[in-house]
């Protein structure tokens, strides 16, 4: 517990002294209570283990073989290279797709609410991975797990809601079939036959009706497809964690993409927001470093992203990590808001890898063009045999040139994760994650057609100036209290702290001069610290009211932002950008501004999904937010402006099934966010941003649910909305109103066996409708193409000599692009082309991934500047599996 002690040290120290956080002294008793539970384990395990050395049981003996055919088994690894379900009249079968079931030697025995099959002389050889798992097969089933031992046995684990289930063993011409047969309370409610399943089948529903016995029908076994967190899959169906809600994704009125970490490896991205090429209606904006912001649906959302939930302000980040990426369209501000403005349009979470029960150790390396480099190690399992205490730790280190001129960056990340099963129904975990970077900072080139004729490594910069060094540190903690099977606690926190110290390297693009060559520039250098603290208390529950079922989430998030800078700027003598000399010296440095500014934030929220009819569910949630805002000035340490902002931002969605394949929504949403990081030239606080969006769309299930897509129409109208100001492009102004209106197509899944696809197409019309300067009314937001489309797939060889061999081929469109807002010019259309080839087989995997194979020049675009993008980039992988 000593982790957990240095949390809460942490955030009290920094967030106690604050008005709205005096509840957070109920922490302390939260932590005292826990420990309690903790120690009376600890003397339960410890009488377990004299007891173990003093009596031997029947069971433990092992009986030697008799005859040589078992000798001769015992000795053969026998593959299993499939693993599906299919459901029955009690229950469902599990079937372990091998030829030689008869050989397999089987041991099973209960532990609390776990059944747990070893298979002593057997190995999972999947497609996707060595490892499958599926959550809520059926009602009565938790979770079902198959995972390899060690390099000899397979462990399946079914986890049952009330008691362990019952199973029966038998052969078949499909491999060893596990007839399971679920454990359920008589108070559930079976659906009649004729209607469509509820979304939320395992909640219990109090009846006096007896249960009626199965037809003769109903016992004819139904294929059930496993899809969402099955390990290697494109497409996922669960609702992601940053809908904080346990419901299938089809039962949500809102478009939420999600990119699992088998896109992630497939496409060998090495930054996090290479993820967008994967995405209908976003875009990229290159930040400083490993950060980066996006534009979601046409719109600017800033840098503010979020980290397993939690406010993540713009703080360079590792790919190492990384579980899944989860993208939600539209504005989201009844679950994440205050001073979080990516909520405005949407919002981008990333998950990162969480302990496992079962032992992995991986080991991986990557190198590539620009002398790239990658060392990372994932290793995870117990720590304690009744695996109570599990452990995650992912280290990585990189170093890299750049297809650029003299830049280069290097990292290294390391992140443990501890998860305590404090008792059958409370857990804690507890991350801590550690980037130390440095980078030349590299701001592109200036905006002006003339760049177009440059060469993609052009710098326009000064080699051998100081890098931009820094380190981010973040810790957080999680504890979850069931109640019972359908209510639950969530308490939350976390702090992150991002040290920056920009070196001289950085240098700014004054302006072009009239020659059109000459470029005048400055060089600025100073420090930089942000600082980011949440809490979060939730409580989650199913129940029902008559014929209703709901699902109700209530929560209190309370956070603080506070961001302080020095910039210190020296001349530096202009450069010629066609043939630039290389060799001047920044000159004296002088303090130009230096700044703190910051908030403090209270939410409330509440949200509940209605079940009015299995095919008919109502979503509707708000959220109450109290935002006090700063902004000081540093060097006199004088208070420039303070203000308080709050509001209520409502959501109400509808979603109709008219079969269980298919779902049409129906959404209406609102968001604000104080503009608590940006400021006028004059040093003036913001009018709040404030969003509206409607959207209506249908997703729809193909190939037996192995392929998903999602169509939306939406339109969002955002007031307030922040550009750089043409007197000074190193500030703001509030140019009134912006409208995005666009279609949008996500598909993702598996068409057949080893055959996966994830492919995207955007349409986006978004302009300025009102402005204090006329000539801005009518044209379009930076860096927005209004046609874009994606495709990425792969295809695996699923058995011969060549089983384990994929390749894989990738295409990303992009429109033209308007450069700056006011529009001056656009940059050209391009198509991106990327392959790869790899070969998976036991446990290693090695990969070549080819990117921009045929050498395409285009252009990031960030409203400021132009990036040229990479040009061909090849990337070498070999993992290995212990």
């Amino acid at each position: 517990m000593l982790l957990v002690v240095v949390v809460c040290n942490l955030v009290w120290r920094n967030i106690l002294r604050q008005r709205q956080f005096i509840y957070l002294g109920i922490l302390g008793t939260i932590w005292l209570l826990v420990t309690e539970p903790v120690n009376a384990q600890e003397k339960n395990l410890a009488e377990k283990e004299i007891y173990s050395k003093d009596s031997l049981l029947l069971s433990d003996i092992q009986i030697p073989h008799t005859r040589v055919k078992n000798w001769v088994a015992q000795s053969e690894i026998i593959k299993v290279t499939g693993v599906r379900f299919s459901s029955t009249a009690n229950g469902l079968e599990i079937i372990l797709e091998t030829s030689t079931s008869d050989k397999l030697q089987t041991n099973i025995k209960s532990e609390g609410n776990n059944l747990i099959a070893d298979i002593s002389n057997a190995q999972l050889r999947l497609s996707s991975g060595n490892t499958f798992r599926q959550e809520k097969p059926v009602a009565g089933i938790t979770e079902i797990t198959v995972v390899n031992v060690d390099n000899n046995s397979i462990r399946v684990t079914v986890i049952g809601e009330e008691t362990a289930p019952q199973v029966e063993l038998f052969d078949s011409d499909e491999g060893l079939v596990f007839g399971i047969t679920p454990v359920i309370s008589p108070l559930v409610q079976q659906q009649p036959s004729n209607e469509t399943p509820s979304a939320e089948d395992e909640t219990p529903i109090e009846s006096e009706t007896p249960t009626t016995q199965p037809s003769a029908e109903d016992e004819t076994p139904i294929e059930l497809v496993v899809t969402g967190t099955q390990e290697g899959e494109y497409n996922i169906q669960t609702a992601p964690s940053s809908t904080k809600i346990d419901v299938p994704l089809r039962d949500i009125p809102q478009s939420i993409q999600v990119v699992p970490r088998q896109v992630l490896e497939d496409r060998q991205v090495t930054r996090l927001d290479e993820f967008t090429d994967n995405v209908s209606g976003v875009q990229r904006i290159f930040g400083f470093g490993t950060a980066s912001g996006y534009n979601i649906r046409g719109l600017f959302a800033g840098y503010q992203n979020l980290r397993n939930g939690f406010r993540d302000q713009g703080n360079p980040r590792s790919i190492a990590n990384v579980e899944r990426i989860e993208i939600l369209k539209g504005p989201s501000s009844v679950l994440y808001s205050g001073s979080s403005g990516s909520s405005l349009s949407g919002l981008v979470n990333t998950v990162t890898k969480q302990p496992l029960e079962s032992p992995f150790y991986q080991g991986q390396f990557t190198v590539g063009s620009f002398d790239f480099y990658r060392p990372s190690i994932d290793i995870t399992g117990p720590l304690l045999s009744d695996r109570s205490a599990l452990y995650r730790l992912n280290i990585a280190y990189e170093n890299a040139n750049s297809y650029r001129d003299f830049i280069n960056s290097e990292n290294f990340f390391i992140a443990p994760v501890l998860t305590l099963q404090i008792s059958p129904r409370t857990t804690f975990t507890t991350e801590f994650e550690y980037l130390d970077y440095s980078y030349t900072f590299d701001k592109g080139l200036p905006l002006d057609p003339v760049s177009l004729q440059l060469p993609v490594n052009r710098f326009i910069g000064e080699p051998n100036l100081d890098p931009t060094t820094g380190n981010v540190s973040s810790i957080s903690g999680n504890l979850e209290h069931k109640f019972s099977d359908n209510w639950r606690f969530r308490q939350g926190l976390n702090a992150t702290i991002n040290n920056t110290d920009v070196g001289s390297a950085r240098i700014y693009s004054i302006s072009l001069r009239d020659d059109g060559r000459t470029l005048d520039r400055t060089s600025s250098r100073g420090a930089q610290k942000t600082e980011n603290y949440t809490i979060q208390s939730e409580i989650y529950g199913k129940f029902n009211t008559g014929s209703l079922r709901h699902n109700f989430l209530f929560g209190v998030e309370l956070a603080r932002l506070k961001y302080g800078y020095d910039v210190f700027e020296a001349p530096l003598a202009a450069i010629d950008i066609f043939n630039p000399v290389y060799g001047a010296r920044p000159g004296e440095y002088t303090l130009s501004f230096a700044g703190e500014q910051g908030g403090d934030n209270i939410g409330f929220y509440v949200q509940n999904l209605i079940e009015i009819l299995p095919n008919l569910k109502v979503l509707a949630g708000g959220r109450f937010d109290v935002v006090d805002s700063f902004y000081k000035d540093r060097p006199t340490n004088t208070v420039v402006n303070e203000q308080t902002d709050s509001r209520f931002s409502p959501r109400v969605g509808i979603v109709y099934q008219p079969s269980q394949s298919t779902s049409v929504y129906f959404n209406w949403t609102n968001a604000f966010a104080p503009q608590i990081f940006s400021r006028s030239r004059t040093g003036e606080q913001f009018d709040p941003e404030i969003s509206e969006q409607f959207e209506v769309g249908i997703k729809q299930d193909f190939f037996d649910n192995r392929v998903s897509a999602t169509l939306a129409f939406y339109q969002i109208n955002r007031q307030n909305v922040l550009t750089a100001d043409p007197v000074d492009r190193n500030f703001s102004i509030q140019t009134g109103e912006q409208r995005s209106r666009g279609i949008e197509l996500d598909v993702a899944g598996e068409i057949l066996p080893g055959w996966k696809i994830i492919a995207t197409y955007a349409y986006a019309d978004v302009v300025v409708t009102e402005d204090n300067n006329p000539d801005l009314i009518g044209d379009r937001t930076a860096g927005v193409p209004e046609r874009s489309a994606s495709l990425w797939s792969t295809y695996e060889i699923q058995n011969g000599n060549l089983q384990g061999l994929g390749f894989g081929l990738g295409l990303v469109y992009a429109g033209e692009r308007e450069v700056s807002l006011p529009n001056t010019f656009t940059v050209p259309s391009y198509l991106r082309t990327d392959a790869s080839v790899f070969y998976r087989r036991n446990n290693y995997r090695v990969g070549l991934n080819l990117k921009n194979i045929f050498d395409v020049k285009y252009y990031e675009v960030d409203g400021y500047s132009l990036l040229p993008a990479a040009p061909l980039t090849v990337l070498g992988t070999v993992a290995v599996e212990f």
